[in-house]
């Protein structure tokens, strides 16, 4: 698809934008790099006071509203959620500003020298690939560390996001940042990899699909240039007979359900002990029935459209297929009609065999597949039985089920009694098919710098 605005909710085409021409592109790479070689220089303090601006603005009750609506216009997020996103993107950037001073502070180690120490510094370019369904998050988290680090950013986004891409950059740039620090690409997918293979770029994210990461990868391996994948998931979400019941059931519908279930590390396979199976289905159905489905931008929706057609498509393929190699239909199953946009009913898949095709898939969608487990082994094996390992919740009040669910998920994250979600704080990505490296936390600042090792006698 070319890079523009559709609304999800009327399928109408709202603006177009023409990808950069390779001459332009060259021209804002060395705008990038000229921009790096002085800012490099700058302190932490006026890093700082800038990633603190752009946090004042991004919680401004007007601009955060302005920015959830443009969320919402170009990719459906209900506006209550959108608005949560411009409230974290906001917690991240305070967060960095704060803690980037003592995460990239030197570090002296005792040697046979007469000093050493560890040293931080930044690399330069860094191309950041970023996807649609949080697409301020998803920036923000990638921006924080790395401007505060020393670098500069480049970004790729989604192509059905073109306006949050360039209303990103205005804010960083109206909060202080020097020209060119951070610049949006609105290029495509195919200008990709002259980007990455400029040796101006030296490092690259991206946070998307299995297939666009393995491009990515291969493409920078070929470069000998640092990535950090943040692909695919789908979650386990594991509840053993000592689960307090109604709690897990109320999570998980937000679990499920958040973002219109379009989120990486929702909960999409949900793992049930046999006795407590029929109650949960009971209750979890029922909640599900009871969300509201409808316009983003009303207050009231809990359920909005999928961001575009072929999503849409795609999922209702995977469900219809699933449904054929004997997979039950407990609710939902089809599209929702109401609107004419790109809505899907909640839907509730069972009896879902290790032959159905949706088995190992990743549902990018309201579906949620149910399985029954005898006990927490078989529980434990199902929920690693997948390509993919972001995370897992596990619910359970036994001190030992908790330690040995720990131990043995097979997964980036594992949350006991609540919902698997990123945090600032926190590192953030995942094993297997769902991608390396890390986001967030200190670790995640420390994926885009030099570690750079001193040694003086």
């Amino acid at each position: 698809m070319g890079i523009a605005t559709v609304n999800p909710t009327t399928l109408e085409t709202l603006q177009s934008f023409s990808a950069l021409t390779p001459e332009t592109i060259q021209l804002k790479l060395a705008q990038s790099e000229a921009a790096f070689q002085s800012y490099r220089q700058t302190s932490f303090t006026d890093r700082s006071q800038w990633l603190l601006k752009a946090a004042d603005m991004l919680e401004n009750p007007d601009k955060s509203q302005e920015y959830a609506a443009l969320m919402t216009l170009e990719m459906g997020k209900p506006i209550q959620e959108a608005l949560g996103e411009v409230k974290k993107c906001a917690w991240v950037c305070r967060y960095y500003a704060e803690q980037a001073p003592l995460f990239l502070a030197s570090q002296t180690i005792e040697t046979d020298a007469q000093r050493s120490w560890v040293c931080y510094q930044p690399l330069g370019i860094v191309l950041a690939v970023m996807p649609w369904n949080f697409p301020f998050w998803q920036v923000f988290r990638f921006a924080a560390p790395a401007l505060m680090a020393g670098n500069v950013g480049i970004l790729k986004h989604a192509s059905n996001v073109p306006q949050c891409a360039l209303a990103i950059e205005q804010i960083l740039l109206e909060a202080g940042f020097p020209e060119h620090v951070f610049q949006t690409l609105l290029i495509s997918a195919q200008q990709v990899e002259m980007v990455v293979k400029d040796d101006r770029v030296k490092a690259a994210t991206l946070t998307g699909s299995e297939p666009a990461g393995a491009s990515l990868a291969a493409i920078a391996g070929r470069q000998i240039k640092k990535t950090v994948l943040e692909l695919g998931g789908s979650d386990p979400f594991i509840i053993l007979e000592s689960a307090d019941l109604e709690a897990a059931v109320a999570t998980a519908v937000k679990a499920r359900m958040l973002n219109t279930g379009q989120s990486c590390i929702a909960a999409k396979r949900f793992i049930v002990a046999d006795a407590i199976a029929d109650p949960f289905l009971e209750k979890f159905t029922a909640a599900l029935s009871k969300l509201a489905l409808g316009d983003p931008m009303s207050p009231q929706t809990e359920v909005g459209p999928l961001a575009t057609t072929s999503i849409l498509e795609e999922l209702e393929q995977q469900v219809q297929t699933a449904i054929a190699h004997g997979a039950q239909v407990l609710l939902g199953g089809q599209r929702w009609s109401d609107l004419p946009g790109n809505f899907y009913q909640p839907t509730v898949l069972t009896n879902i065999t290790k032959d159905n095709p949706i088995y190992a898939q990743e549902c990018f969608g309201p579906v949620a597949l149910v399985f029954r487990v005898a006990d927490m082994k078989a529980a434990i094996a199902l929920a690693n039985d997948s390509p993919f390992g972001l995370g897992a919740s596990a619910w359970t009040t036994d001190p030992q089920e908790q330690d040995h669910l720990i131990q043995h998920l097979d997964a980036g994250a594992v949350f006991i009694n609540g919902m698997v979600k990123s945090d600032p704080r926190l590192p953030f990505g995942g094993i297997k098919r769902s991608g390396y490296g890390r986001e967030l936390g200190i670790q995640g600042i420390h994926e885009f710098v030099n570690i750079k090792t001193v040694w003086v006698k």
